[in-house]
């Protein structure tokens, strides 16, 4: 699924060749994504220039002026540029048509994807309730201990929340763990505020590399520009159950919470 490091590669991409230019028409082939795209979504958009495009949690946020497009990839989506005259595939559901001849497309195999608008994005229900941004001043160790403290469940389930820090995806939040020397099954209110600061510091660190990466295509995600993330390359643990670890060369162990995949260090997570 991609996460907040391929959303913000996404947007990374697309904002150079979008910025400042007018949508001429959008292509709907295919409504039916996890929410219906709105009947009216050309008629609110045709004709508006694109302010700018920012990235909340895994939403992407294209700003039109009076209206808001919200796009989420959900579970298999990707937006890229179609070459000219470049024929849609099979899922290849929505198309946006520029003033300069550039065509934006989502592919989106799964369709649970969204495509929406708004004219409110503070009062939105998928967006009212989010927690802040990792890579924000908000998250640091003094919002994280306090969030912590008032939960039981196990640390790894606490960061993965959207409502307490948004974006924190599964192999994001294993390796986070790990450069913090926390195990992913520890009760999140057993955690003391300097372990809530290793791990806040490691999150971000952690976030920050996959960023660089391009994210991680371990499915159908990929860039605007068609090429692949490669942070899956780099991790230290995620899907690496069985391998020595890179640090102590003790065999990594792989555990199941919330119906995904932990991976972990006995000896670096203590």
């Amino acid at each position: 699924m991609p996460e907040l490091p391929e959303v913000e590669t996404t947007r990374l991409g697309l904002l150079p060749r979008l910025r400042g230019r007018a949508l001429r028409r959008i292509v709907v082939r295919n409504p039916r994504l996890r929410w219906p795209v709105p009947d009216d979504l050309e008629a609110r958009l045709a004709g508006l220039t694109l302010n700018s495009l920012v990235r909340r949690g895994k939403y992407l946020l294209f700003d039109f002026g009076s209206v808001t497009q919200i796009v989420h990839l959900g579970m298999s989506g990707s937006l890229r540029f179609a070459e000219p005259g470049e024929p849609a595939a099979l899922h290849d559901h929505v198309d946006w048509l520029f003033d300069d001849g550039t065509t934006l497309r989502l592919r989106d195999p799964r369709r649970f994807g969204a495509v929406l608008w708004t004219d409110d994005v503070a009062r939105h229900p998928l967006l009212a309730h989010l927690g802040p941004e990792p890579l924000t001043p908000a998250f640091d160790a003094t919002y994280l201990h306090a969030q912590c403290q008032r939960r039981s469940a196990a640390i790894k389930q606490v960061i993965m929340d959207g409502q307490v820090v948004v974006g924190v995806g599964n192999i994001y939040a294993s390796e986070s763990l790990f450069h913090a020397g926390i195990r992913p099954a520890t009760a999140a209110r057993r955690l003391s505020r300097p372990a809530c600061a290793r791990l806040a510091e490691a999150i971000r660190h952690v976030l920050t590399a996959a960023i660089a990466a391009g994210g991680s295509s371990l499915r159908d995600y990929v860039a605007s520009d068609g090429e692949l993330g490669y942070f899956q390359l780099q991790t230290r643990v995620y899907d690496r159950a069985g391998l020595p670890c890179k640090t102590c060369a003790t065999p990594i162990r792989r555990i199941v919470q919330g119906q995904r995949a932990s991976f972990y260090c006995p000896t670096c997570q203590r």
